[in-house]
């Protein structure tokens, strides 16, 4: 065989790259054992392509002892090993990871590979290789946002499964390396990113022998001090185990069950973990184990005799109720499926029993079936839909060979990008350098004018890739500018840009007022503020604001101001809300001063010992004919109509008694007005319907928008209404507080 030839072409060029004897021998052992795993998924040529690939690494020296002085290829035979063995990869995968040291070593293209072993080897490596890009980049690995940009940065699953196995394999061989820094840092990082991807995709095992590897190496005395301890007890705790489960193994025999149990050891992370959490010493730790029923059934039976195991082991010992889990009625959204119950056990100690299937048990241990939910990516279901695939081809397919079709589309919503310093930030798609500068700082959002993005020159409207590498650039003469707030994606930099052009505002217009008065004052004017509102109106301007910007930037000339006041003081203009001098009491409010969705031609009464006031219905309780009103002097001299139960008349009342006037509705009118009502009840099906119809049988009555949302079988919604007067808004309320299912109706 070919394979055959390689080994010997092996043992007869090894010694020029200065393999021990022991490698030797193992990589020839290594050699046999892959082959024969991977056999039946090689293609022809793949044999040799590979011998001529890996003798012209040994012969012409391409690969080099790593830090640890490791030897890369054997490596790459003890990874290519575990992943078949633990995980179920096959041929793409092995051949991607043995040919991995020449590519990194940058003597073999992708290109060549793909012509050789086809796309899927290809993709693979080009994941392997972009994920080795990443690292260089000196993240701050410690971040859950790092791991994300490693998923969303491994186009294909099997880049993720081949780095945590190589994790693995590397932490097994650094045991006795006197390179302690470089092994604290390996230690660190398996903790703190490579055992918690194992957990999110199932991998218990590879992830508790990463934990346990770490603590070995990061705390020494803790992990020798809990295994001495296990190695104590294990006497005494697999002598309670013969205890527990004998008389359960009588009992499922006679039931004609098939079964193996198993008594599962909690991970010396695991313990340790406990022990701090709880702060107690290892004696303290109670549940160091737990009984597995592992049953041989028919897919048909499964349920069946998982349901009669738990009733036999339930009348043989006293089970805690709080403490059942039924992943079998309703298996986990992930696909995970076990009952799970403690009992208490001879000698009164709590015993975990946890009873699966065969099928159940070899899902959970080797599948990519974590029983986990990650938030924030594409919502818990997009999630939920990705670990469902991987574990349904688990199930279907000859280990993981379908994954070739498959791509990982988790994070299509999110980019992940670099500080200089390797701090890691997410953003939305479409997220801009602005959004990046906002989010470091305000004044270094204020200040932008561009950044450099991989050393890249660009402008802030650039959109953000993941693995950018963004350094901001600032100017101190840059200031925001309206159109900003079309440029930003995210709520934080446009409510930044906000505040920031609120405050230039407030600083411009006390500028441009200030020069403004010191203009009247040289002409010798009084500047008088009601004339300057009517002026302001007349000039177009709809906001006061506006009207002082202009003026700060030299858009709206001062004289040509200073000459229309003359006219209208000369002129005798009154100010009132139509610019007709009339009393208060027979003054009616204009349309136009009215919000956009309120028609009013209402009578509301003023004091009537002012005259020409310009006034308003105040938004925040959208007064209406009938409500009681009160009126509020504002600054600019106009007056707002509140509510007396308006929320906001405590405050007014409190802090500006002096400003508050008499007001009341005098004569009526056929206005309508907008009015929102909150409503809260049942989520029954017709129940909106009923709502609606009750408002269209009035035909004084017009609906004008309804927003309902449903949650956890209650629904609330906002009720948008013309109504003419309180009397038929109160009419209303009671005939909706009587349809069946509704809880509350108010208005807001």
């Amino acid at each position: 065989m070919v394979f055959r030839a390689i080994c010997t072409t092996f043992a007869l060029n090894m010694e020029k790259l200065t393999f021990t004897l022991e490698e030797k021998e193992e990589t020839l052992t290594l050699y046999q054992q892959v082959r024969d795993y991977i056999i039946d998924s090689l293609q022809k040529g793949d044999e040799e392509h590979m011998r001529h690939h890996l003798m012209n690494a040994i012969e012409n020296h391409q690969v080099n002892r790593n830090v640890f002085g490791l030897n890369p290829i054997l490596l790459s035979f003890q990874t290519a090993l575990l992943v078949v063995e633990e995980i179920g990869l096959r041929r793409d995968a092995v051949i991607a990871i043995l040919l991995r040291p020449s590519v990194e070593e940058g003597y073999l293209t992708i290109d060549d590979v793909q012509a050789d072993y086809g796309e899927s080897v290809a993709r693979i490596l080009r994941g392997l290789q972009r994920i080795q890009q990443l690292y260089k980049k000196n993240p701050v690995i410690e971040s859950e946002n790092f791991r994300n940009l490693l998923l969303s940065f491994a186009e294909d699953m099997r880049v993720i499964l081949i780095m945590i196995a190589d994790r693995v394999n590397l932490m097994r061989q650094i045991r006795d390396t006197e390179q302690k820094q470089s092994q604290r840092e390996v230690s660190e990082e398996a903790a703190y990113l490579y055992a918690p991807l194992a957990h999110k995709l199932g991998l218990y095992k590879l992830k508790s022998e990463l934990e346990d590897l770490s603590l070995k190496y990061l705390e020494h005395d803790a992990y020798y001090h809990i295994k001495g301890k296990l190695s104590e007890t294990k006497k005494s705790r697999d002598a309670y185990i013969d205890r527990f489960i004998k008389p359960i193994e009588e009992r499922l025999s006679e039931a004609g069950l098939k079964f193996h149990i198993k008594g599962r050891t909690k991970s010396i992370h695991s313990i340790w973990q406990k022990m701090k959490k709880q702060k107690c010493p290892f004696e303290g730790v109670y549940d160091l184990f737990a009984i597995r029923i592992i049953i041989d059934t028919p897919l048909e039976k499964e349920k069946m005799h998982c349901w009669q195991t738990f009733a036999i082991i339930t009348s043989m010992y006293q089970p805690n109720p709080k403490r059942l889990r039924d992943w079998i009625s309703v298996p986990k959204s992930n696909g995970y499926e076990s009952l799970h119950i403690t009992v208490l056990g001879p000698e009164q100690k709590w015993v975990e029993v946890q009873i699966r299937t065969e099928r159940m048990d070899e899902v959970a241990e080797r599948g990519v079936a974590a029983h986990w939910r990650y938030k924030g990516v594409k919502g818990d279901a997009g999630m939920d839909e990705w670990l469902t695939n991987i574990r349904t081809m688990l199930e279907t397919s000859d280990g993981l060979e379908a994954m070739d079709q498959f791509k990982m589309d988790l994070y299509e919503d999110e980019v992940f990008v670099f500080t200089p310093k390797g701090d890691l930030f997410k953003f939305p798609k479409g997220a801009t350098v602005l959004d990046f500068a906002y989010h470091i700082h305000s004044n270094i959002g204020n200040q932008c004018t561009g950044a450099r993005i991989n050393g890249k020159v660009v402008t802030f409207r650039q959109q953000l890739q993941s693995g950018d590498q963004v350094e901001i650039m600032t100017s101190n003469n840059q200031k925001p500018k309206q159109d900003w707030l079309n440029i930003v994606k995210t709520s934080r930099a446009k409510s930044k840009i906000r505040l920031a052009l609120k405050e230039t505002q407030i600083k411009e217009g006390l500028f441009a007022k200030e020069m403004l008065e010191r203009k009247f004052k040289n002409r010798k004017l009084e500047m008088d503020e009601s004339i300057m509102q009517v002026l302001i109106r007349k000039l177009g301007f709809k906001e006061v604001s506006d009207f002082y910007r202009q003026i700060a930037d030299d858009t709206l000339d001062v004289n040509h101001v200073l000459d229309k006041y003359v006219e209208l003081q000369q002129g005798d203009q009154p100010v009132t809300g139509n610019n007709i001098a009339e009393s208060a009491a027979n003054f009616v409010l204009d349309e136009s001063r009215l919000p956009g969705n309120v028609i009013q031609d209402d009578v509301l009464v003023i004091d009537q010992n002012l005259k020409g006031v310009d006034y308003q219905l105040a938004r925040c309780c959208q007064p209406i004919y009938g409500d009681k009103v009160f009126g509020f002097v504002t600054v600019s001299g106009g007056i707002k109509i509140h509510r007396e139960d308006c929320p906001n008349a405590p405050e007014l009342r409190k802090r500006f008694g002096y400003r508050i006037v008499k007001a009341k509705w005098s004569g009526k009118g056929a206005s309508q007005y907008a009015i929102t009502l909150r409503v809260i009840g049942n989520d029954d099906i017709g129940i909106v319907n009923n709502l609606t119809s009750i408002i269209s049988k009035d035909e004084k009555l017009i609906l004008r928008a309804i927003n309902i949302d449903s949650h956890d079988g209650l629904f609330s919604g906002n009720i948008t209404i013309m109504i003419d007067d309180n009397t038929r808004l109160e009419s209303l309320m009671k005939k909706l507080r009587t349809v069946k299912g509704v809880k509350q109706v108010e208005r807001i």
